[in-house]
């Protein structure tokens, strides 16, 4: 008894009162709780478990920010309800474009934000079909006439339409430009499709993939390279940290903010973006103090603070779960399992990126299954070939894009060997996706899920204790 009454760490406590903040927006949707109660009930109990720190407290915390969860989940709920009566009908919507457009057949496809329909400000975003619109761009405010019905994942209602104008504001969206302007500059210097997969490499921008290429991608679990995620902003932050580590510790910290801060202006606010943000930021304040996160209060506060401003994403954004889901693989997954293989023996770097391959697979299986029926045997393979080589082809397309600006006419010289490269990657796909069994199409009840998981947990803690690993 003495150990539920020991007094720990006051950040379990803000860490399960985060987990439960997530826990109690995903339990909005089933069940409502007044916004002032839940927040006055919910903020009482987190403030007496942080102000005792019992171990046994712990609990009291997570229902103290489940009860803040719900309150918020509440209101967002109650302010989507405002959809349901057009739902049906014909509308004039207009919104802002939130990001990259994908052209289909009956138009182009597009997130909306900050959504007007019949001159009516609504909460939310939209996903829209517009035919007409071939011109529309990110930030862009485009309006549609079309039936608006019931929205999917984490849109709170669908529109296909026509186009009844499209307005650039001024000066436009300075970033995308700077982008579009650059992967331009690449193109100039690497013919297609290698350069477009370059451009998705460095910039996370994958509308001007191939379709066939795109489908070899999702095939073999390499999906994540070319969007806008946690792995590419990874590989920048890095760079600029180690090349400035040995001139000053604040320069270094204040390069990898910067380029945070820049890839996010440029590649947009996608769930996944906004994660990988937030946790990259966290990440370099604690190594500039000295200081470390546990992963699972990283993850914590990462996904609090992104539901918090979005509540639609526990709700089913595939992006937001993938990214999370991948990300508990990576960090926490991974260094168990690495530490129950290897113990204290140096782990190859071939061993290291198979580990957190497989990790990512298995934390994001049952959310691959359950939203496609399908995940990837092969991506534990693909991964292994592709990885290694993608930051040595981020800095050469990036070198060819940047003397190809400088320097016209050395475009075809100087990316020569970065097309070589991405155009073996290409191959190096197809010929994965191509393989009989790469793709298997099981599926799940709803209680598969539950067992699994358990497993999945079961053993991360049995892999924990036999090691005694320590996940600071």
């Amino acid at each position: 008894m003495y150990w539920l009454r020991e007094r720990i760490h006051i950040t379990w406590h803000f860490t399960a009162a985060m987990l439960g903040f997530v826990a109690g927006v995903a339990l909005a949707l089933v069940w409502w709780m007044g916004p002032w109660l839940g927040y006055a009930m919910g903020a009482l109990l987190v403030v007496f478990a942080m102000w005792r720190r019992r171990r046994m407290l712990i609990v009291l915390a997570f229902v103290g920010g489940t009860l803040i969860g719900l309150a918020r989940g509440s209101v967002a709920v109650a302010d989507l309800a405002s959809y349901k009566s057009l739902y049906g009908k014909m509308v004039l919507l207009s919104g802002v474009v939130a990001d990259d457009t994908d052209a289909a057949t009956r138009g182009m496809r597009m997130k909306l934000g900050d959504i007007m329909v019949n001159g009516k400000q609504l909460p939310g975003q939209v996903f829209a079909t517009v035919s007409g619109a071939d011109t529309a761009r990110r930030s862009d405010t485009v309006s549609v006439e079309g039936q608006l019905r019931p929205g999917f994942g984490s849109f709170a209602a669908t529109i296909t339409g026509k186009s009844k104008g499209v307005q650039r504001p001024v000066p436009g969206d300075i970033p995308l430009e700077v982008r579009d302007n650059f992967a331009g500059q690449v193109r100039e210097s690497i013919a297609e499709p290698a350069a477009s997969l370059g451009i998705g490499y460095l910039l996370g921008q994958k509308s001007a993939l191939p379709a066939d290429l795109v489908e070899a991608l999702k095939i073999t679990g390499l999906t994540h390279v070319v969007v806008a995620s946690g792995y590419n902003l990874t590989i920048l932050v890095r760079l600029g940290r180690r090349l400035l580590a040995k001139v000053s510790k604040y320069l270094s910290m204040l390069s990898g903010a910067s380029l945070i801060v820049l890839f996010i202006a440029i590649t947009g606010l996608s769930p996944s973006m906004t994660r990988a943000g937030l946790v990259a930021g966290l990440g370099l304040w604690a190594w500039y103090y000295g200081r470390k996160f546990h992963p699972v209060t990283l993850l914590g506060v990462a996904a609090a603070v992104t539901v918090a401003i979005n509540p639609s994403y526990v709700w089913g954004d595939l992006g937001w779960l993938l990214s999370f889901g991948a990300f508990a693989g990576v960090m926490i997954l991974a260094p168990v399992a690495t530490a129950y293989l290897y113990g204290k023996e140096k782990v190859p770097f071939v061993g290291q990126l198979l580990i957190e391959t497989v990790a990512a697979q298995i934390a994001t299986l049952p959310i691959m299954i359950m939203a496609f029926q399908q995940f990837s045997i092969i991506a534990p393979l693909a991964n292994l070939l592709i990885l290694p080589v993608i930051p040595f082809i981020m800095l050469l397309t990036a070198i060819a894009g940047f003397v190809t600006w400088l320097v016209p006419a050395l475009a075809g010289s100087v990316g020569w060997i970065p097309e070589q490269l991405l155009r073996l990657q290409i191959a190096i796909i197809d010929w994965c996706a191509n393989i009989p069994w790469a793709l298997e199409k099981p599926e799940w009840p709803w209680w598969g899920v539950v067992v699994y998981s358990a497993i999945v947990v079961g053993a991360i803690a049995y892999m924990k204790y036999k090691s005694k690993y320590k996940l600071y």
